[in-house]
């Protein structure tokens, strides 16, 4: 048990899929896993362990934002022995070309955040994912002939902005997307020595303003999902 999570020792299994949404952890574990426990739910964040064609894992939510992400994920790795984190979550376009539900895989989260240099001193605005979650989800969305694009994203703290245009840090970059949490699990995995990766579905585009429904965002994100399942198993 730590702080945030009130599973006990070996509830938690080495690898976890990390969506932000608890409902959209508890929509993922009851489809997909089998012999599902629920051994957390402090905070109404919840976490569920099951298998998976034999593999055992854990689904568990993150919540929104790189404090939220950098407690629970910080937690997993240090106090329960987690090894590989994926988070599963949602972003929006940066171009006008990437459409609803195009899958992006994470090469590196760029940000503003303070987070990394207040808890690691790391003066870097950026960190690459960590450990080969990347190649073998790359090498899996490919067997399995769904099309996934690998870039770099931003991960913000600001959901909403009164300045007009792409954030600056997005322009210099060339960034895809924007979404919150993975710049902070980067970093989290990276200070630990341990893997992470992020593999997100485009829930809408800043430029097109085309956006998918609330309901849609928690309940229709199944190709990321058996993605992200189906690399489990090969890691």
């Amino acid at each position: 048990m730590s702080i945030h999570i009130s599973a006990t020792p070996g509830e938690i299994a080495p690898i976890v899929l990390m969506p932000g949404d608890p409902l959209r952890a508890k929509y993922m574990a009851e489809k997909y896993l089998q012999n599902i426990k629920q051994v957390n739910a402090t905070r109404n964040i919840f976490f569920y362990t099951g298998t998976y064609k034999d593999t055992r894992l854990t689904i568990g939510a993150s919540g929104m934002g790189c404090p939220s992400i950098g407690i629970y994920s910080y937690e997993l790795y240090n106090e329960y022995g987690v090894e590989c984190i994926i988070r599963v979550g949602t972003c929006g376009a940066y171009r006008e070309d990437i459409k609803l539900y195009d899958l992006v895989n994470v090469d590196i989260a760029y940000s503003e955040s303070t987070y990394a240099q207040s808890a690691f001193a790391y003066e870097e605005d950026h960190f690459p994912h960590q450990g080969n979650a990347f190649d073998v989800m790359n090498a899996t969305a490919k067997e399995m002939n769904i099309p996934v694009m690998s870039g770099s994203i931003h991960s913000g703290d600001a959901f909403y902005r009164t300045v007009p245009g792409l954030p600056p840090i997005a322009v210099k970059n060339k960034l895809l997307a924007a979404e919150m949490e993975a710049f902070a699990l980067f970093a989290n995995a990276k200070a630990l020595n341990k893997s992470a990766g992020t593999l997100l579905t485009v829930s809408d585009n800043i430029i097109t303003k085309k956006i998918i429904s609330a309901e849609e965002r928690e309940k229709s994100l199944d190709r990321m999902a058996v993605v992200a399942l189906e690399s489990v198993v090969r890691i």
